[in-house]
């Protein structure tokens, strides 16, 4: 067991950032630039992904003196709201965040820069996997480059599974529910696993369906298999109306309920991704908790590997744009941004990095890089999921519906979406 949970942000990977180089990875050269200004709409809006941003920056302005960057925060919530209100009125940013989910989103509206002429003599391009690549390309045509990654991973309290005579993190979907009965004491206010069962927690409930073995869409088509659906939806429920092993609260339980509830020792287990890791680090003494990959399901073991990237959106700032969103995927700054937020790199040059591979409490989010993936990119993913999947399982949870009627709403809503 490693000492992380003592280190501050800044020691997360025991390297000083006053060490890391100027000229980014591999010494890249760089082009002279006339003075620009370029304009950056992003949605961060922790103190956490704000210090790194900052960091970014700082990395940036003295590789780049002459290019001057202008973020604006807009909240996640009305990103898309305000960018397709932008783009309809014909402005736009010179650059933005580019979730997969939306990526198809706003290339349907027409908000994104082919980056694949750029990318052509980008010395960077092979450090990535090709699959990184994948949600953000159309026709060939690439339009984004990863900023970072959110590695879907678990969490669990050693000193809990100690306590409980459990070795070591389950590995099957079996294991966990076995696990969580062993962990759970409802008189003591102490359940087996924080479900993430309000906002937020449509994507955790997609993998599970997935672990079934039930695809979403295939070509543009609805592909979900009823029965498996069905099977999955029961079990991920029975967690909560069956066997008692997830709060009483689960249902409206958001990011801060179900970190407040791993941290203050209410559950045992957690899902979420390496970018809570920090927040968690700097909560919770030394040695009480560990990382592991998600257990296996009956038909595949799926974790969401979800790159976030970034895109040019404004093609008379191409160059500026290009050399800030490239800036992204060098593997120091990739890392500085890391020992700020916890967000994970997106290359695996800096992924293979001393600083990352040498520390154990990496080695989950690592393995994760080899079978992980995005979440479904088709138009309409992201409302689909959060508007009618997501509630209709949380109505299962509340009694209000049958599995069988919550995978029902799911088919014939995905249905409506793809038309």
């Amino acid at each position: 067991m490693t000492d992380f949970a003592a280190m501050n942000r800044r020691r997360l990977l025991g390297a000083s950032l006053a060490a890391l180089p100027l000229l980014g990875a591999g010494g890249l050269a760089r082009r002279a630039l006339a003075a620009t200004d370029i304009s950056y709409w992003h949605h961060f809006t922790s103190q956490t992904e704000a210090a790194g941003l900052a960091r970014i920056m700082e990395l940036f302005n003295q590789v780049y003196p002459d290019i001057t960057v202008t973020p604006e925060n807009i909240p996640n919530a009305e990103y898309m709201t305000k960018l397709t209100a932008t783009l309809v009125a014909g402005s736009r940013p010179s650059c933005g965040m580019v979730t997969s989910d939306r990526f198809a989103d706003i290339h349907a509206l027409g908000g994104l820069v082919d980056l694949s002429p750029k990318m052509a003599d980008w010395p960077l391009k092979d450090a990535f996997p090709p699959a990184a690549f994948e949600p953000v390309t159309i026709d060939g045509a690439v339009y984004g480059i990863p900023a970072f990654s959110f590695v879907n991973w678990m969490y669990y309290r050693v000193d809990y599974f100690e306590e409980a005579g459990i070795d070591g993190p389950p590995d099957t979907f079996e294991e966990l529910l076995e696990a969580s009965i062993k962990l759970s004491d409802p008189a003591n206010n102490r359940y087996g696993f924080g479900m993430r069962g309000g906002d937020g927690g449509h994507n955790f409930l997609i993998d599970v369906l997935q672990a079934w073995g039930s695809p979403i869409a295939v070509d543009g088509q609805m592909a979900i298999d009823r029965e498996k659906a069905i099977e999955a939806v029961r079990f991920y429920s029975d967690l909560y109306t069956k066997h008692k092993v997830v709060p009483p609260s689960a249902p409206n339980d958001s990011y801060r309920q179900i970190m407040e509830g791993f941290k203050t020792g209410q559950t045992a287990m957690l899902w979420h991704h390496t970018g809570s890791l920090t927040e968690l680090a700097g909560a919770l003494p030394e040695g009480t908790f560990m990382t592991a990959i998600r257990p296996a399901g009956p038909a595949a073991r799926i974790a969401q590997l979800d790159h976030l990237y970034n895109g040019v959106m404004n093609e008379a700032d191409l160059d500026p744009a290009w050399d800030w969103v490239s800036f992204w995927g060098e593997t120091d700054p990739a890392i500085a941004f890391l020992e700020e937020t916890g967000y994970f790199p997106s290359s695996v040059e800096a992924a293979a990095d001393p600083r990352i591979a040498d520390n154990p409490i990496y080695a989950a989010a690592v393995a994760t890089m080899e079978f992980g993936g995005p979440p479904p990119g088709f138009v309409g993913y992201e409302g689909w999921a959060r508007t009618i999947a997501h509630p209709a399982f949380q109505q299962v949870l509340t009694g209000d519906a049958t599995p069988e009627e919550a995978v029902d709403t799911m088919m014939s809503g995905l249905e409506r979406t793809l038309r």
